[in-house]
């Protein structure tokens, strides 16, 4: 699934040794066997430069070697040859793509801040190319994954709890590619994307809501569960956000704004489970606690737990 949404493109374009007891006696005698030491040595160092420079192969043997890697999965080797062409032929006949093809290949090897630098790489280089919306569209997509990585991959870990600026990152990336290329082939995805960044921030901030309900800190989670109703009217997080909202109100004894949100999402959640069957709100997301008077004035993050 990972690989179907997350990397489905692939950017278009196409002598015996020598016994030292009892054979060299006299100094003289050392002093050939050091010049025919140090003969060789400066032998063997001019062969191996030689074969250094030897090394540098066509730029065309370069590309086709990263796309037969790449065809085949195996992106290290491609991202080598692709760092050597762009080395050695900076500015040959392959050096557009060559950048294209090392944001993609960074990208699948997981070196998610080296597929976005190479993208900002490649937009500074050619802000007038035809492949402009891929790169803008992979840089957005590196931010997307930038805080989740490999782990989220493989582990159960919860989204919402993470720091949001890289997702933020990403929303901005894919705005701007909508807002300059909205025609193009990757905007759809791009749109659904920033959908999903939407949703993450609202299920973050019913995270921390349901975190100041924990600490029994209720003005300030009744202050985030009202931001997402705000501010993200349809993100599925709104209809936790209204029952925490109408729960909170109820603990602060403010019972007309708890009424008003009750009302709200009977409105626009009529089968919501906290709905009996004959329409009763029958809650239980908070149940009221002692509490001291320092986990009061310290919105519940001092004192008992």
């Amino acid at each position: 699934m990972f690989l179907a949404l997350h990397m489905g493109k692939v950017p278009r374009y196409n002598g015996p040794s020598i016994q030292n007891h009892n054979i060299i006696r006299d100094s003289g005698m050392r002093s050939v066997v050091r010049l025919l030491l140090l003969s060789t040595v400066i032998a063997f160092t001019g062969c191996a430069t030689q074969q250094e420079e030897a090394e540098v192969l066509a730029e065309q043997t370069y590309y086709e070697n990263a796309r037969q890697a790449m065809n085949s999965g195996n992106f290290n080797q491609a991202e080598e040859n692709l760092d050597a062409l762009e080395t050695y032929y900076p500015f040959g006949r392959y050096a557009e793509q060559a950048q294209l093809d090392l944001i993609y290949a960074r990208f699948q090897n997981m070196d998610l801040e080296g597929s976005r630098a190479a993208a900002d790489r490649f937009m500074r280089l050619n802000p007038q190319s035809e492949q402009l919306d891929y790169a803008m569209y992979m840089r957005g997509l590196a931010s997307y994954n930038l805080d989740l990585g490999l782990a989220a991959k493989y582990l159960p870990i919860d989204v919402a709890a993470r720091n949001p600026g890289e997702q933020l990152q990403a929303f901005r990336d894919f705005s701007r590619l909508l807002d300059r290329f909205p025609d193009s082939e990757y905007a759809p995805d791009a749109r659904q994307r920033m959908i999903a960044v939407r949703n993450r921030m609202a299920d973050l901030e019913l995270h921390a809501a349901r975190y100041y309900i924990k600490r029994e800190a209720y003005l300030a989670a009744n202050n985030r569960a009202r931001y997402v109703v705000e501010n993200y009217p349809s993100a599925p997080a709104v209809e936790d956000a209204l029952i925490l909202m109408t729960d909170t109100y109820r603990m602060l004894e403010l019972d007309d704004a708890a009424e008003d949100s009750l009302a709200t999402l009977r409105k626009n959640f009529p089968d919501s489970d906290v709905f009996a069957d004959n329409g009763d709100y029958q809650s239980e997301a908070i149940q009221r606690q002692d509490r001291s008077l320092l986990n009061v004035v310290t919105f519940g993050l001092l004192g008992e737990d």
